[in-house]
Parts: C-alpha cells; structure tokens; sequence
C-alpha cells in the first residue's frame, strides 16, 4: 500500500511539472495511457494558404489540416502537438509534431488493437492530405515513448529565409516563396553584420510586441547569409558547354557574379528569346535551441537594410544595445521563411 500511495504521488508530480511547462492535464492524463502509442510526425507544409501552424476555431491551419486526416484515418478525434509554431505565410521544409493514438478496432467497438507501424501512418494520413489541396505532407514517423514530447525534446532549430534581388518583376513560380527586393544587396556588409549577431544576446530589439517568452536572451548557434543559383531553368548539355566554354561558368553551380543578370547575358544562354532574367538569391541561415517571436523575420529586416544601404553594421550594433522592441526596422514578410529543420535526441 506504501509503495502504491508514493507511485501515485510521483505521477501527480509528473504531472504538475510537465503541466509548469505548458502541457495541459489532459495530454498528461492521455500520455500516460499504456493503450495509447505516441508517434513522433514531419511534415512539410506551403504556408501560404494556411492561417499559421497553430489550430484556430474558424481558419484553415496546419494542424487543423492534420487533425482531420488522423481522424479520418483512425475513426476518432486526435490532438496534434507542433514542436514549433509557425505565421501565416510561413513554410516548412520540416516541422516536427507528436500525436498520441490508440487503436480502436472498426469492426468490433471497444476493442483496442496493437498500435499501427509508423509507416501505415505515414502512406495512411498521407492518403487523406491529398484531397486538402496538396499544401501539407508526412515525410517521416516514429514510434516514441508516452513522455517524448515534439516542443520540449527538441534540441535546436534551424530556419532558413530567401531574398531574390533584381529589378524584374518576381516568377510566379517563386510567387509567395521569397522576399523580393528590387534594390541591389552588398553581401559582404550582410555577412559583417551577420558577425555581430551571432551568438549570446539579449534580442529585445528583435522580437514582436506580443512575444511572450520570459526572457529576451537567445543564443544563436549559426547565422549568416550566402548567394546561391536563383533559376529554376535546367540547360541542355549543349548549353552548358557553351557557358563554360564562353564565361568559365557552369550554369548548374553558383558563379561568381558581380551584377543581376539580363537578357543579354551571356551566362543567361545567348540571351535566348523567352528565358527571363533570373535575380540574384541570397539564403540567410538562423540555427539557434529557440527563437523569440518573429525574430528571424525581424533580423532579416535589419539585414536587408543594411544589404541596400539604408542601415550600416554599427546600426546593427546600435538596434542591439538599444533593448527596444522598436528600435528594429520593419520585419521581412512571411513568404521567404521557412522552417528547415527540427533536431533531436531520439530514443
């Protein structure tokens, strides 16, 4: 009866502890459950149909989308957990969820079957997304034990955000996908002010106004910006000799350039008729444990700012000290960020 009585008491404080870090009762109740199997869930997603990541009571969102699928697939409702919040208009490339279900046997109510493989889930929920305008994937699944928890397991995260400068009109095909900035950007003046944010920081002056964290300290691990090859545009094997033999250049590797490409280029395949001028893309990277609310997006801001001139490096410096959360430029629109990865520990 004594070891019975003090069995209870550490789940009651597991259960407050796990509750002090923003878990409700009822996932505590439920992860708990020896019928139920926790599954670990990727998924990629275009952001720019859906009101954010996080369920609302009226707009389509990401994990409403899901939601619905699982219950489709497993004939009851289903709570999903996202490791990593994400805006309207925001993509990922991998976000990282945690689901718990408990397989209930269609033909005879009641009765509870062995969990399903990970892979069943993936091909199953996989098969329900389809038919919700394609804008959302499982790419991964995991069986986990009942206390892995996508937010608090999550060992660091890593967004990536693209910027196509030039002064051409943006491709539909990068439409809602990048920040377009008709101005030229001086890389090297980004990659200096890149240096003085990365690391240990208070980042006050880079957060929104309704950020609800703590504190303003972060830690960026990683953040800089490099140009990459901008076109969607594949050449002809004939095409590419020709580049190199022409320029040095291959046209499938990122060349060093020195101006937006146009028409007449030569790197741009003879200025063949009905290839459009392609614009220079820069990728900035932010690798950090956690992020403060609209960070990212407000760091590129500054950085574009200083990329056209209008802010310099010691503006940076100045933003940073400053501990304000006006102090910064306007953030960069949601369309040119996406989530990379989510990394774990896993068991």
């Amino acid at each position: 009866i004594h070891l019975a009585r003090e069995t209870i008491k550490g789940c009651e404080n597991r259960g407050r502890r796990r509750r002090g870090r923003g878990s409700s009762s009822s996932e505590s109740e439920l992860s708990m459950n020896p019928r139920v199997q926790r599954y670990l869930v990727a998924i990629e997603y275009i952001g720019t149909r859906f009101s954010g990541s996080q369920q609302q009571a009226k707009d389509r969102t990401v994990v409403g989308v899901l939601q619905e699928a699982f219950r489709k697939f497993v004939g009851q409702p289903v709570k999903i957990l996202c490791s990593s919040r994400t805006d309207a208009g925001v993509h990922a490339l991998s976000n990282v969820c945690h689901i718990d279900v408990e397989r209930i046997s269609k033909r005879k109510p009641g009765e509870v079957l062995p969990p399903h493989e990970p892979g069943v889930v993936q091909r199953a929920v996989n098969h329900f997304l389809q038919g919700n305008d394609g804008d959302v994937m499982v790419t991964d699944v995991r069986s986990v034990p009942s206390n892995y928890h996508a937010r608090y397991k999550a060992r660091e995260r890593t967004y990536f955000y693209r910027l196509l400068s030039g002064s051409d009109p943006l491709s539909i095909l990068e439409k809602d996908r990048a920040w377009h900035v008709p101005e030229e950007l001086d890389l090297r003046s980004m990659q200096e002010a890149c240096r003085v944010l990365v690391g240990s920081h208070d980042f006050t002056s880079f957060r929104a106004a309704g950020c609800q964290a703590k504190s303003p300290v972060r830690c960026l691990d990683e953040f800089n910006v490099i140009e990459v090859p901008s076109t969607p545009y594949f050449p002809s094997i004939m095409e590419r000799a020709e580049s190199i033999l022409n320029n040095g250049d291959d046209p499938l590797t990122y060349p060093s350039q020195t101006k937006t490409e146009t028409a007449s280029d030569t790197t741009n395949f003879g200025g063949t008729f009905g290839i459009r001028r392609r614009h220079r893309c820069y990728v900035v990277t932010a690798r950090a444990r956690g992020f403060l609310y609209h960070q990212v997006r407000l760091l590129v801001g500054a950085l574009k700012c200083v990329g056209t001139g209008e802010l310099t490096v010691s503006d940076i410096e100045r933003i940073l000290e400053a501990k304000t959360v006006s102090a910064a430029k306007p953030m960069a629109p949601a369309s040119g960020l996406y989530l990379a990865r989510v990394k774990y520990e896993l068991p």
